[in-house]
C-alpha cells in the first residue's frame, strides 16, 4: 500500500495538471480497493471494513503525517485554487473534495486538520460565488463531513464567520438553486444536536476498537461570536481558543439567528421530517 500511495503522491505534488488528474485518480483507485470487495455493486459494510486486514493497514497508515491522504489532498487543492481562478482546474477541484470527503469518512481523525484555520479557510474561500456552482455545492458537502461528530472544528467553523459566509451565499438573489438547496441541507445539519469528538486512542484500544485513534486536547470553553461578527479574514483567534466544547442547539439557533431572523423556527419546525443529505445523518 505504501508503494500505491508514493506514486499517487509523486503525482498530486508535482503542479502539473496531468499528473495531478493522475493521482487523483490513483487514490481513488486505492480507496475502491478498500471499500469494495471485487465488484462494485458489492459494497463493504463499515462493520466489514473494521475487520478487513486491507483497511486495518490503510488506517495504520493515516495515522502518520508521512502517508495520510488527506494532508496530500488538501495540500493539492490549495495549489490548485491558487492557480485555477481562470477555471481551467474547477474539474480537478471538485474531484479532490470528493475525494477528501471519501477519506474524511474512512478515517475521521483526520477531520483533525479542519481544526487549522488555514484549511477551514480554504473550505470557505471555495464557498465564495466567484466559484462555479459544482465546486461550492462540493465544498459545502465537504464542510458537513470535516464537522460532522467534531465540535472543535465546528468552533472554527464559527470563529472564521463561516456562518456569515453561508448565510450570506444563502439570501443572495445570484445563489442558484441547486447551491442554495445545499445550503439549506447545510443548515439543517448545522442545527442538530452536536455529538462528542471520537474518543482517545488509549480508550478505544483498552475497548479493543481496533487502530487508536489520533488524540485531542482537553475541552475548553469556547469563545465564539464574542463581539460584532467582523470578517473571518480579520479574525486573529488561535486553534487553542476552539476548545472541543459541544454547543446546545438553543445556542446556535442564535447564531444564525444573527444572520437569517425568523428563518431559523421555520428549519426547526421541518428538520425532524425533512432528513439531510438523504438521511445519512439521521
Amino acid at each position: 500500500m505504501e508503494s500505491l500511495l508514493s506514486l499517487a503522491f509523486d503525482n498530486l505534488s508535482s503542479y502539473d495538471g496531468p499528473k495531478i488528474k493522475k493521482g487523483l485518480k490513483q487514490v481513488e483507485g486505492l480507496l475502491a480497493q478498500i471499500c469494495l470487495p471485487g465488484t462494485a455493486t458489492n459494497k463493504k459494510g463499515l462493520s466489514d471494513l473494521s475487520k478487513d486486514p486491507a483497511f486495518r493497514e490503510f488506517f495504520k497508515l493515516q495515522e502518520g503525517f508521512e502517508w495520510n491522504i488527506a494532508q496530500r489532498l488538501l495540500t493539492t487543492l490549495d495549489w490548485l485554487v491558487a492557480r485555477g481562478g481562470d477555471g481551467q482546474y474547477d474539474l480537478l477541484i471538485v474531484n479532490a473534495l470528493d475525494l477528501i470527503q471519501g477519506v474524511l469518512l474512512l478515517h475521521p481523525p483526520s477531520k483533525a486538520l479542519f481544526s487549522r484555520h488555514i484549511y477551514m479557510n480554504l473550505l470557505l474561500d471555495l464557498i465564495e460565488p466567484v466559484n462555479c456552482p459544482a465546486i461550492q455545492c462540493a465544498t459545502i458537502i465537504t464542510l458537513v463531513v470535516a464537522l460532522l461528530d467534531a465540535p472543535a472544528n465546528t468552533r472554527v467553523f464559527e470563529q472564521l464567520d463561516g456562518l456569515l459566509t453561508i448565510t450570506s451565499l444563502f439570501k443572495s438573489r445570484e445563489t442558484g438553486r441547486e447551491v442554495k438547496f445545499r445550503l439549506t441541507e447545510f443548515l439543517y445539519f448545522y442545527l442538530t444536536p452536536e455529538t462528542p469528538s471520537i474518543p482517545k486512542a488509549e480508550s478505544r484500544a483498552e475497548a479493543g476498537a481496533g487502530p487508536g485513534l489520533l488524540q485531542r486536547s482537553p475541552s475548553k470553553l469556547a469563545k465564539v461570536f464574542g463581539g460584532n461578527g467582523h470578517a473571518r479574514s480579520s479574525s486573529k483567534r488561535t486553534n487553542e481558543d476552539s476548545g472541543d466544547s459541544t454547543l446546545p442547539v438553543e445556542t446556535k439557533k442564535q447564531f444564525v439567528d444573527r444572520f437569517l431572523p425568523g428563518v431559523v423556527d421555520e428549519l426547526l419546525k421541518d428538520l425532524d421530517t425533512y432528513m439531510p443529505f438523504g438521511g445519512i445523518l439521521s
